[in-house]
Parts: C-alpha cells; sequence; structure tokens
C-alpha cells in the first residue's frame, strides 16, 4: 500500500453508511464475484433503514471489475458540492487504503507462476498424537478418585496427647 494523505474533515464520521459501487460486467457473470460482492456488502452491512439523510452518505467503496479475475477496491471520500438543481454534485477524493484482489495466484522468479489450491480442514481430534498430556488419561484420574474416597473412608483421627 502508497502512503496517502488527504484533508482530516473528509473523514468517515461514526455511524455513517458507506455507499458501494461495484464496477464492471464480472459482477454480474463470474460466479466468484457474485460472492465476493455478496460477501463485501454482508461484511459491511450496518443497520437496514428505509429513508437516507444524503448528508449521513461520507464515504464510498469503488470496487472494479477487470477481466484478469481482478478486483480494484479503493475507499472514497464523498465531498458533496453546490450544483443548479436540488441534487448536490458529488466529487469522490481518495482517502486510502487502496487494495488489488487477485484469486489465488502469485508471481515468483525462480518458479515463475504459483496458484493457490483449497486444502480442507485437518481433522485434529482424530489424529494420532504420540504424547497424550496426562490429564487426559482415563485410568489415572479414576485411580486417583478411588484413592481419595479410601483415604476419607479409612482416616482415623489422631487421640488428643495432651
Amino acid at each position: 500500500m502508497e502512503s496517502f494523505s488527504y484533508d482530516k474533515k473528509l473523514a468517515p464520521r461514526v455511524g455513517s453508511k458507506p455507499f458501494f459501487a461495484f464496477i464492471g460486467e464480472g459482477f454480474q457473470n463470474a460466479e466468484e464475484l457474485k460472492h465476493l460482492k455478496e460477501v463485501l456488502l454482508d461484511l459491511f452491512r450496518g443497520e437496514v433503514v428505509e429513508n437516507l439523510n444524503l448528508a449521513g452518505v461520507d464515504h464510498v467503496y469503488v470496487c472494479t471489475a477487470v477481466p484478469s479475475n481482478r478486483v480494484f477496491f479503493t475507499h472514497c471520500a464523498l465531498r458533496l458540492k453546490r450544483s443548479g438543481t436540488v441534487v448536490p454534485r458529488m466529487e469522490l477524493v481518495e482517502v486510502g487504503p487502496s487494495m488489488d484482489l487477485v484469486k489465488n495466484v502469485s508471481g515468483d522468479v525462480i518458479q515463475g507462476k504459483i496458484g493457490k489450491i483449497y486444502i480442507p480442514d485437518q481433522q485434529v481430534g482424530d489424529m494420532a498424537l504420540s504424547h497424550k498430556a496426562k490429564g487426559l488419561k482415563r485410568e489415572r484420574r479414576e485411580a486417583k478418585t478411588k484413592n481419595e474416597e479410601n483415604e476419607n473412608g479409612s482416616k482415623k483421627q489422631k487421640p488428643d496427647s495432651e
């Protein structure tokens, strides 16, 4: 990520709702990008409202899909300007962090193109462990409880030696 500087007046306010703009045909055609769109909307979803005050929308996330399965994710502030109509003119000012999302593909100088594949979760509970914790051994726990029962039942009180 490159460093960025912007006017601190453009920082999003607490409780403001983000606006999302999805640009590109990939968000309607490609299944992976449809899923990404749904995940992003669910992640940033706030309280559902029926009416929206235009002054409350102060930042926008712009997601641009390009043909090589890449998505450019940009965070911009929304600056309202006066216009000749009732609806104000809006300007976007990039306020930071921007990301280029690429699906599971990276490059290496030596090996070339490297892709990450899906590996299912390991079943750790079914693994044979070479060292078991002492507290987990059933026989020792049972022997300890039997010992405590025997000691409690067979304890004799010492006579007072006064």
